[in-house]
């Protein structure tokens, strides 16, 4: 009889997902919609830069890397669109973000959804944990199932009833954490902005309370059996788009109902500055339950936090969640879309760097 391995992620020193994109891969994008290269050629190229960034992700001491999402145009759509019963297509109009509008690309449901047991993305994994190895926990960043409620993308012709949408989205999620496991993925992190929203003071009270209970019965329902050893955690966004955000509220709303009761290994939480409010939230999240990443330091830019001022932000959190349950990260990735944050790789680096170098003499270990 094998013992299963539970590896201890998320880290005290941890990191969203998407990394910048090179101008290496930038180029081959263009040159293969242009048709000169081929598909094989332009997958050869994000494969070379994948093993570069799993090299220099490990080098600077990450416990978990990730393949920088380089095969994705968009965090969400990519995963999504490969779903049964999906298609991504082009919209009149992008997400409107604050002072810019995002390039036009969305999804929306056209049958009944299921997972496609030859969704591109399992054999992306393979193919990265390969490069991986025995050197690094392989993360995996798949899109939540909440994100099919974001307005626009169900068709109630298909679906007249939003509950059987429900269930066949907790299948397909049930199907695709199940491929992941199998493909050999044990950390597995879900991209959660549309919960999130449900943060924005404006929204009506009623609306509000429904979608933040369906939401957790989603989830909650696709972790339902999921294996002992496999990490899941959910990551709560704002937007993040060429160093823009999409909206602001705290996490007050959702608090009592998602930090309380969803059954996750671990919160990355959006903390890096006003907009996502304060950190007695937290005291909602059960002592010894599940770890907390709080997002104190930015990706939107290059510049580094000041050191004093984010040991006493941990300090703060830590009246709310005790110390040892606590991690660090950026609050989000550097480049949930293709065009990537405004600042350059090495200061990218740099700033992951920074906060592995800060857990150290926080905690003493990752």
């Amino acid at each position: 009889m094998t013992t299963k391995t539970i590896t201890k992620a998320p880290f005290k020193a941890d990191q969203v997902g998407s990394l910048l994109r090179p101008e290496r891969i930038h180029k081959a994008r263009k040159d293969f919609q242009e048709g000169t290269i081929t598909a094989e050629e332009l997958r050869a190229i994000e494969t070379e830069e994948i093993k570069r960034i799993v090299d220099k992700q490990i080098e600077i001491g990450l416990k978990a890397v990730t393949d920088g999402e380089f095969r994705r145009r968009f965090w969400h759509t990519d995963f999504m669109e490969h779903l049964n019963g999906v298609e991504g297509y082009i919209p009149e109009q992008g997400y409107q973000f604050v002072g810019v509008e995002t390039e036009k690309y969305n999804v929306r449901v056209v049958g009944k959804v299921s997972f496609n047991p030859n969704h591109p993305h399992l054999q992306d994994f393979i193919e990265f944990k390969e490069i991986v190895g025995d050197r690094a926990i392989a993360k995996m960043t798949i899109p939540s199932p909440n994100q099919f409620f974001y307005p626009g993308i169900l068709n109630e012709e298909v679906y007249p009833d939003v509950e059987d949408f429900a269930k066949d989205l907790i299948q397909a999620y049930r199907d695709a954490i199940q491929a992941f496991y199998n493909a050999g993925c044990r950390y597995l992190q879900l991209d959660d902005v549309a919960i999130a929203r449900y943060c924005i003071p404006e929204i009506p009270e009623d609306e509000r309370q429904k979608s933040i209970d369906r939401a957790l019965r989603v989830a909650n329902g696709v972790l339902e059996g999921k294996p002992d050893d496999l990490i899941v955690t959910t990551h709560l966004c704002r937007g993040n788009y060429q160093s823009a955000w999409a909206f602001e509220g705290p996490y007050d709303y959702i608090a009592p109902t998602f930090f309380a009761k969803e059954k996750v290994d671990g919160f990355f939480l959006e903390y890096d500055d006003e907009r996502s409010g304060g950190f007695e939230p937290l005291k909602y999240i059960p002592k010894g339950g599940p770890k907390v990443v709080i997002g104190i330091f930015t990706s939107k830019s290059g510049k580094l936090e000041d050191k004093e001022v984010i040991k006493a932000r941990i300090q703060e959190a830590a009246k709310y969640v005790p110390l040892e349950q606590l991690c660090i990260s950026t609050q989000c990735g550097f480049a949930s879309t293709h065009h990537g944050n405004k600042l350059t790789e090495e200061e990218q680096w740099a700033k992951l760097k920074y906060i592995i170098d800060i857990a150290k003499e926080v905690w003493g270990t990752l």
